[in-house]
């Protein structure tokens, strides 16, 4: 038998748990910047010690009810296809060893939850705890979407900066 760390995080009123080696930090939330014609479930991107990151919101992605931000919000930054993305959350509680003994397989059918996402739940000694494998949330083509985005703003960063030096050159003329 093995233990793992997991970091509890919720969704509305729903605990879930992702694998602590799948997170590299938890943020307090970060202006976001709205981005034109993307999925409905990208936030947009924010700025994070200097790189720029996707924001997806976890709710929209799972398909479940929209609810305001708190104070308690979230943001889980962690690597997907060597790409890192925030992914919202209404609170982030906790850190907890499950032994694997504790671990059934996800459902094949949870009602208003794409069990998609699932890797399993946590039978727990007082709940039942659904564990999210981030790297699953997003498909192929979500991925190659959520590259472009940061791709076209690091880009479009590069051009400004370089516009930036050429105004400065021009002024000193």
């Amino acid at each position: 038998m093995s233990t793992e760390k997991y970091i509890v995080f919720q969704l509305n009123d729903q605990e879930y748990g992702t694998s602590i080696e799948q997170i590299v930090s938890i943020e307090r939330l970060l202006k976001v910047v709205s981005l034109p014609k993307v999925s409905d479930f990208i936030e947009g991107i924010t700025k994070l010690r200097g790189d720029v990151i996707p924001v997806i919101d976890l709710k929209k992605r799972m398909d479940l009810p929209h609810s305001e931000e708190t104070d308690q919000s979230r943001m889980l930054v962690s690597n997907v296809d060597d790409l890192s993305v925030g992914f919202l959350v209404d609170a982030a509680s906790d850190v907890i060893d499950i032994d694997d003994s504790m671990i059934e397989a996800a459902p094949t059918s949870i009602k208003g939850i794409n069990v998609n996402f699932l890797s399993g739940v946590a039978k727990l000694e007082d709940r039942l705890l659904l564990l999210v494998d981030l790297s699953y949330v997003l498909n192929y083509e979500e991925i190659t979407e959520v590259k472009q985005v940061v791709e076209d703003e690091v880009n479009e960063d590069n051009q400004d900066s370089d516009l930036e030096e050429d105004n400065k050159a021009e002024t000193e003329e």
